[in-house]
């Protein structure tokens, strides 16, 4: 019996996503071997800075840099992806192998995949890949990469001094591989809040269309229900939203806390952070007509606004309790902001102060 093939095809999506990265008008005249020597050693640096900032043990070893180019981007994420949605590709595959159209739905949604992924390698500086698979090769894992094209472009463009804003970035992407390595609990956490959601998901296109007719009325209305969270929390059950909210208050609160450790681990060391931080702010909300229309459809704007609320997050809990209170969060799960204590700090410090626990995680129940 021929095993059901999944519900997307991963070569479209890497074709469409590789013509997409290629847009890059740095790519031939920056190689990026000739970066990797300096990224080696400022993420080694950071490494010590964010030790030394955070007092999160280094618990996995040195971290390792990976410099890359936007293909190299596209196709690590493109495996992360693979391995990431298996279960749930593999179930949309058993509902769609019957169908004649079935060929052109793989297609489709392989089109999809790779145009985000395209996109988002044309914007992202750096990027810690947090997913480790037991039976993948180790030297491809736990990785700090870099898009050095992306990278070199900005320095040219705002005349930024390379080193500085390279340990910068390097400070950010070393804070969230401190985070997973570094609190034992955290990475297990994460992944089954992911296995939770997709798990839920339902193969039937009939509550998806269902659910975009909702916020097609919803809007007409005058309502705003992309500011949720992009097309995925348009379309989700409310156990489904539950988990999604975990997960952004779970992210904004890492987001959060890597722009205020780079900000602390560089100072003296950086001080052309404030700059850096204000041109890069600027250029995430620079998007405007379709562009910008992409970034709410995928959550985008979603993502972004959490390095806003989670750095406002644990300027509030420090402001009451220090950073002895606002280490409480590496606790437990149990221990974790809600998204709505995101947005309200002062109910996660009355709960944190009385040692009142919240609920845990589904992925933990």
């Amino acid at each position: 019996m021929e095993p059901t093939p999944p519900a997307v095809d991963w070569g479209v999506a890497a074709s469409v996503a590789a013509r997409l990265a290629r847009r890059d008008p740095f790519g031939d005249l920056v190689p990026v071997a000739s970066l990797q020597p300096c990224f080696d050693e400022l993420t080694a640096q950071a490494e010590v800075l964010v030790a030394e900032t955070t007092g999160l043990p280094r618990l996995a070893g040195p971290g390792r840099a990976r410099v890359a180019d936007r293909t190299g981007w596209v196709d690590a994420n493109l495996a992360s992806f693979q391995r990431l949605l298996r279960p749930l590709t593999d179930r949309f595959g058993e509902r769609l192998s019957g169908g004649r159209v079935a060929p052109l739905g793989r297609r489709v949604a392989g089109a999809e995949v790779g145009v985000l992924l395209g996109w988002m390698s044309t914007r992202v500086l750096g990027q810690y890949d947090l997913l480790i698979v037991e039976d993948e090769r180790p030297e491809d894992q736990d990785l700090v990469y870099y898009v050095g094209p992306n990278i070199v472009g900005l320095e040219r463009r705002f005349a930024f001094p390379s080193r500085e804003f390279r340990l910068w970035i390097a400070l950010h992407e070393c804070t969230h591989r401190a985070q997973f390595t570094g609190v034992p609990w955290l990475r297990p956490h994460f992944l089954g809040l992911v296995d939770t959601l997709l798990g839920s998901v339902d193969p039937d296109p009939g509550r998806f269309l269902a659910g975009v007719k909702a916020a097609v009325a919803e809007a007409r209305s005058g309502g705003k229900p992309l500011d949720r969270g992009g097309l995925a929390a348009l379309v989700a059950t409310p156990e489904q939203r539950r988990v999604l909210d975990q997960l952004g208050g779970l992210m904004a609160l890492l987001e959060g806390h890597g722009e205020v450790t780079m900000d602390r681990a560089g100072q003296g060391l950086v001080p052309s952070a404030e700059r850096f931080g204000r041109v890069l702010r600027a250029r995430r909300q620079s998007a405007r007509g379709m562009a910008k229309l992409f970034q709410r459809l995928v959550g985008l704007d979603t993502k972004l606004a959490q390095y806003e609320q989670g750095t406002s997050f644990i300027t509030a809990v420090e402001a009451a309790g220090g950073e002895a209170l606002f280490a409480k969060v590496w606790q437990g799960p149990e221990w974790l902001p809600t998204l709505e204590e995101i947005r309200h700090p002062e109910q996660w410090v009355d709960r944190a102060r009385n040692d009142v626990p919240g609920p845990l995680g589904l992925a933990d129940r």
